[in-house]
């Protein structure tokens, strides 16, 4: 069986879905591997690495595969390629791509959506949410560090002595733990909060101070934190504000798959901060934790600079593509059964999802000509 490697076509995506050094993986699980030429390209892979690995270049990879594997969805066109049966696994956001979920029921394949991945120990080697929100968390230090015309550590010379930029980190899930153990790594003083209980403990863990505003904790499902009221989301800003305004460098990771990032710093909030601080907002693409913020953009509120993540995974594509090609193996290799020997004496690997399996229907998006994600059908039927 053929599994194939898309180069990606979405502007300003620049990872890949497979890098050389876990093709072996796959072919040890008895699978060909063909890869689009150029798929490594923005990732800094060349062609050459694959074939050194075993993988095929072929142009024409997706033809006949019987799974693709990439980061963004694939396109229509594409699908189109593909014979009815063939599986596609990929991050595919269905509230927003629902032409191409449409797509890939009507030529009945079956698609995998990553971050459908249930959230539970089983699955934690194929969570690519985890993995990618490691590199943007990494990744929104660092840009705060870039952006702050000041050192992060504290510095004592014989001309004086240079205080520590002070940083608040708002969302202490995976990215935001990130960014506290590197900004406190780069030698700032930071100080974090988030509304789930057990994120206290593990801001102390990487360094950092946790604020307590004294507010009812938000527990949810799936580790994530719930919806808050109106009348909570306004006292915790309040209270979050002397903190805002005291930051260097205000970080903000606050966001669920699949909905609306919570507003957590209005325009006025930001207005209090000294002249030259800078705002990370990395939830800006779903909508912003901060009020004004652009993904894709730097814009200035009051006296602070304002990014805007967008794609921030892709901004770091060497070592974001090398960990999610590993959440992409583990999840092939989930899905696989042993079948006879190859043609060239080796153990072919048969794609066969067991559909029993918690996540493996957890992740599906359609099959068999039918859409299979309950919320994703619904939202489609009430278009109709």
């Amino acid at each position: 069986m053929k599994i194939a490697v898309a180069r990606e076509t979405r502007a300003g995506e620049m990872r890949v879905a497979m890098v050389p050094e876990l093709v072996g993986k796959l072919t040890g699980l008895g699978y060909d591997v063909a890869v689009e030429p150029g798929a490594g390209l923005h990732a800094l892979i060349s062609d050459e690495e694959y074939a050194a690995a075993g993988a095929v270049l072929d142009d024409a990879a997706l033809d006949g595969a019987d799974a693709v594997v990439s980061v963004q969805p694939l396109a229509t066109d594409q699908i189109r390629r593909l014979p009815a049966g063939a599986a596609t696994i990929s991050f595919l956001p269905t509230g927003q791509e629902r032409e191409v979920v449409t797509a890939l029921r009507d030529a009945g394949v079956t698609s995998f959506a990553m971050e459908l991945v249930p959230r539970i120990s089983r699955a934690q080697a194929m969570d690519a949410l985890s993995s990618q929100a490691l590199v943007s968390g990494y990744r929104c230090a660092v840009v705060a560090a870039g952006m702050l015309r000041r050192f992060f550590p504290l510095n004592m010379t014989a001309a004086g002595t240079v205080p520590p930029a002070q940083v608040v980190v708002l969302g202490a899930g995976v990215a935001g733990l990130q960014a506290i153990a590197t900004a406190k790594r780069l030698g700032a003083v930071v100080k974090a909060y988030d509304v789930r209980a057990a994120a206290a403990e593990e801001i102390r863990s990487v360094g950092a101070q946790a604020i307590d505003l004294e507010l009812d904790t938000l527990e949810g499902a799936g580790g994530y934190a719930r919806e808050m009221t109106e009348e909570r989301a306004a006292l915790q800003m309040e209270r979050l504000t002397p903190y805002v305004a005291a930051a260097d460098a205000l970080i903000t990771t606050a966001a669920v798959p699949g909905r609306r990032a919570p507003l957590l710093v209005t325009r006025a909030m930001v207005e209090q901060m000294s002249p030259g601080s800078v705002v990370v907002d990395l939830a800006a693409e779903s909508g912003g934790n901060v009020e004004g913020a652009v993904a894709g953009e730097v814009v200035r509120i009051g006296n602070a600079q304002v990014w805007g993540g967008a794609n921030v995974p892709s901004q770091m594509p060497g070592p974001a593509s090398r960990l999610y090609a590993q959440n992409i193996v583990n999840i092939v290799t989930l899905m696989t059964r042993a079948a006879t020997d190859g043609p060239d004496g080796r153990e072919a690997g048969a794609f066969a999802p067991d559909f029993d399996d918690e996540i493996v229907i957890g992740s599906c998006v359609t099959h068999d000509g039918a859409i299979r994600h309950e919320p994703t059908r619904v939202a489609l039927e009430g278009e109709n």
